[in-house]
């Protein structure tokens, strides 16, 4: 997400907050400070859920879960938001300085590229997913012969491949410099300019570069992915209600499927659309006090509920499978079990190992879709 000042360098801070040294929202600076404090509070909680919860997914999924597609699946999606929220301390560090960057060149423009890799590695999982989930309802016979564990990780490096592809252009462009108001402060800051000049041809440069960017980011991150996620779930829902008797034996797909689209519109939705905003007002030549205002609010909340969607992943995917719960469930009692054991006691953990392993094989078949 962008803020941008209003100068024709377009000297942005891409923070998801407001740049404490913009000189282009000094009437709203109160405001500002408040917007601040709260995405550096929100950025720590995303940290601290994040890192946990997709700690633990990938942990049991990784580890302790017998491998299947979805577990695939899962992991990957976890691993992904793992590497963002973990780099979420130094955007807290960056507000808290009051936006000014220590960690060099090579940390600002990886911490960035770190979350556009996560924004489009977790888009087109949730793609590959809802891809996935439509072949074994439209077509179960083939899904049944063709899916495997060696297919699925080829997949999911592709994804990878992609968004990291996608992600290049972010560390190209991400630099450092000092600050417009104090040239002690660095800001790390998304720098389309080709030289040094302020001239017609260089501004216009610029402005096609951001075009470009936020464009592409809008249907590659958003229009296209949300629209076949939709479309899939959509002929699932379709195929469930048809088969009363597949629909009453998979009450709760619909119920995930349910979240997997509102959270999925409600995190990433604002974000966009302040990104469209954005840039239809830094378009134009003239300032508009009325989208001014909207975008020192709506960019940091924007920013911050989609970060929250990292947070929120583990549970609508996974804290939500029947089979993850269980497995989870038994691996901490095993690890206590461990850790207090008497010395030369008998140990309990073999013989549940092949009660979980029972259980797994079952839970994780009634959890395909």
């Amino acid at each position: 997400m962008m803020e941008m000042t209003a100068t024709p360098s377009y000297h942005t801070n891409t923070t998801g907050v407001s740049g404490g040294n913009d000189t282009f929202y000094d009437e709203y600076g109160d405001l500002r400070r408040s917007l601040n404090i709260m995405s550096a509070v929100i950025y720590c909680l995303a940290f601290v859920l994040g890192v946990l919860g997709n700690g633990v997914v990938i942990w049991v999924t990784g580890f302790k879960m017998k491998k299947t597609v979805n577990t695939v699946w899962f992991l990957n999606l976890a691993v992904a938001d793992f590497l963002f929220t973990a780099f979420l301390p130094l955007s807290v560090t960056y507000i808290a300085l009051g936006f000014h960057w220590p960690f060099g060149n090579f940390m600002c423009k990886l911490n960035n590229t770190v979350r556009f890799v996560n924004m489009f590695t977790s888009v087109y999982i949730l793609v590959v997913i809802s891809m996935d989930r439509y072949m074994s309802v439209v077509w179960p016979v083939w899904a049944q012969n063709h899916r495997n564990v060696r297919k699925a990780s080829y997949v999911s490096l592709g994804v990878w491949v992609l968004a990291l592809f996608l992600s290049t252009p972010y560390f190209i462009f991400r630099d450092t410099g000092p600050s417009f108001d104090d040239e002690k402060i660095i800001n790390c800051y998304l720098n389309f300019a080709s030289s040094d000049e302020d001239t017609p041809a260089v501004n216009q440069l610029i402005l096609l570069r951001f075009k470009a960017m936020t464009i592409s980011r809008f249907l590659l991150g958003f229009v296209v992915p949300f629209s076949v996620i939709v479309s899939c779930y959509a002929v699932i829902m379709h195929r469930l209600r048809r088969n009363r008797a597949l629909a009453s034996h998979s009450s709760r797909p619909f119920k995930i499927i349910a979240a997997i689209i509102v959270t999925f519109f409600l995190c990433w939705a604002p974000f966009y659309i302040m990104d469209i905003i954005e840039l239809a007002h830094f378009s134009t030549n003239f300032s508009n006090p009325v989208l001014d205002h909207v975008i020192t609010i709506g960019v940091p909340l924007a920013t911050g509920l989609a970060f929250v969607n990292s947070c929120l992943n583990p549970l609508l995917y996974v804290f939500m499978g029947q089979d993850f719960k269980d497995t989870f469930r038994k691996s901490i009692l095993n690890v206590f079990e461990t850790a207090f054991q008497e010395e030369g006691s008998p140990s309990h953990t073999d013989s549940k190992s092949v009660e979980t392993s029972q259980t797994l094989d079952k839970s994780v078949h009634n959890t395909e879709v």
